[in-house]
């Protein structure tokens, strides 16, 4: 079963790599582009039996630092 994990700095929180691809943006002529918020996208191949209070633990201890991150799991579909 096919999860994935979205993880995303928290409001507030300076974002240098957001920056970095907004600057690059403007510098190649694209233009209206307000902010950029960058964040990553875990996929988790799992076997049938892993519940979603393991899929949490493993958020919370490793895949997302919850002091500077937020994390949404998004349940998928077969592998």
């Amino acid at each position: 079963m096919k999860t994935r994990v979205y993880v995303t700095l928290k409001s507030g929180v300076l974002d240098p790599q957001g920056k970095a691809i907004h600057h690059a943006l403007e510098g190649l002529g694209f233009e209206g582009v307000r902010d950029v918020r960058a964040g990553k996208l875990i996929e988790l191949d799992l076997d049938e039996g892993v519940g979603d209070e393991a899929v949490e633990a493993m958020c919370r201890k490793l895949l997302a630092n919850t002091v500077i991150e937020n994390y949404r799991i998004e349940p998928g579909g077969a592998a």
